[in-house]
């Protein structure tokens, strides 16, 4: 996944959309070479939770997102919307910023969310699919945020930005672990709850793992 600084508020522009044969791809390159995605997909969601799960059920279920070494990512966006206090899930992108290889894969991550009736709501995070692995990879966790935490107007209510993956094998239940950008904390969602696992250390992506934790361990 290729990670940038991304905006916060939602946008709404008007340009063609990515051509993709998936009703849920809803992408497009704008003239500033931004990377715009359509909202919502699903949702409202009243925690990060539900959304995760959600997130993980529907994006591992496209075409290749769990075909293993031969399949593809996706991505989308995590929102807030103030007024409803509710999370939404953004359409998806399967845009690719390089080939894919059989041992790495990729998915651009949108940077401008086009929910017209929710101008006002917060990017609070992302999410892609890995095909092969159900850990973050190193790139992932060396990635940067800026800024890493938002308030919102109102409510003062913070938000720390966070990146989820999301992975299926099989007929096994979705694994989904976040990165918050804030703490540089690793958390698996296990029965339903966050439960910290590991401490990000460097740039270059390294984590320690907490006591007792590991990425398999549900």
């Amino acid at each position: 996944m290729s990670t940038t600084s991304w905006f916060v508020m939602a946008v709404v522009l008007t340009t063609p959309i990515g051509c993709s044969s998936n009703p849920n791809v809803r992408v497009r390159r704008l003239e500033n070479g931004r990377l715009q995605v359509d909202g919502p997909l699903a949702g409202p969601f009243k925690t990060t939770e539900e959304l995760a799960l959600a997130g993980c059920e529907l994006m591992t279920g496209q075409g290749g997102a769990s075909s293993g070494p031969l399949g593809s990512e996706y991505c989308a966006l995590n929102y807030y919307a103030p007024g409803e206090d509710a999370f939404y899930l953004s359409y998806l992108s399967d845009f690719k910023e390089r080939q894919d290889s059989r041992e790495a894969k990729t998915c651009s991550m949108p940077q401008v969310l086009n929910d017209p009736a929710r101008r006002n709501a917060l990017i609070t995070g992302g999410d892609h699919t890995h095909p092969h692995n159900a850990r973050f990879s190193p790139g992932d966790l060396s990635g940067k945020w800026s800024p890493t935490r938002l308030v919102a107007e109102g409510t003062g209510r913070v938000f720390h930005r966070e990146l989820f993956v999301f992975n299926r094998r099989g007929s096994a239940p979705c694994t989904v672990y976040s990165f918050n950008y804030a703490t540089r904390v690793v958390s698996a969602l296990r029965s339903g709850q966050w439960i910290q696992i590991g401490q990000v250390y460097d740039d270059n992506g390294n984590i320690r793992m907490l006591e007792g934790m590991g990425w398999d361990l549900q």
